[in-house]
């Protein structure tokens, strides 16, 4: 049986490379989901970012088990593969597409940082992105200046931008004893400091 459009559910968008998942996406992830009131968040994997073309990145594989240790004790967090099951480049339009076709008459909502906000208009088509998704949530640090001249020639921008307040919301913060493992491991391989 279809859903009405009454029972339209509120879906979270969080891309990343997530290399490593850390307590900072998470205070992003929780924050959107209760000040949005998300009834989803799916954290979307990018195995080959198209802005890290040349980067040394963890193997995809490895990332992910990162992401499932983090994101365990959370119900409301889920681990997409609509990126990982299909060959790149990978550009957020093409996984808002389908995640429409997925979720065909709930409300899209996309999650960005400050920084990642500054730079959409040179994103691959941006103006399409904008249109694609119902919503922008997009979290800032305090004190950062989230300019929007740039951002002013598209159309309807205004209406689906959405400023996340800080709300230090109580969650499951990363304390897995396999994450930290697999963390720890990295560290040597990469000669890399995570901090938990």
């Amino acid at each position: 049986m279809e859903r009405s459009i009454a029972e339209k559910r509120r879906i979270g968008i969080f891309g990343g490379t997530f290399d490593p998942p850390h307590i900072g996406h998470q205070i992003l992830a929780m924050e959107a989901y209760d000040e949005l009131k998300l009834d989803k968040l799916f954290w979307v994997l990018a195995p080959e970012p198209p802005h890290k073309i040349g980067k040394t990145i963890t193997p995809t594989h490895i990332r992910i088990e990162m992401v499932r240790a983090a994101i365990q004790y959370d119900e409301i967090f889920e681990l997409s593969f609509v990126d990982i099951d299909r060959k790149g480049p990978h550009f957020v339009l093409d996984t808002l597409k389908i995640f429409r076709q997925l979720f065909p008459i709930d409300i899209l909502i996309f999650l960005i940082g400050g920084d990642s906000l500054h730079d959409l208009p040179n994103w691959h088509q941006p103006k399409e992105f904008i249109n694609a998704c119902d919503n922008l949530g997009v979290m800032h640090r305090p004190g950062e200046k989230i300019d929007l001249v740039e951002l002013e020639k598209y159309r309807a921008f205004h209406k689906k931008l959405n400023l996340l307040r800080r709300l230090y919301w109580k969650f499951h913060p990363i304390r897995s004893e396999h994450w930290l493992r697999l963390v720890n491991h990295f560290n040597i391989i990469y000669r890399m400091r995570f901090t938990i």
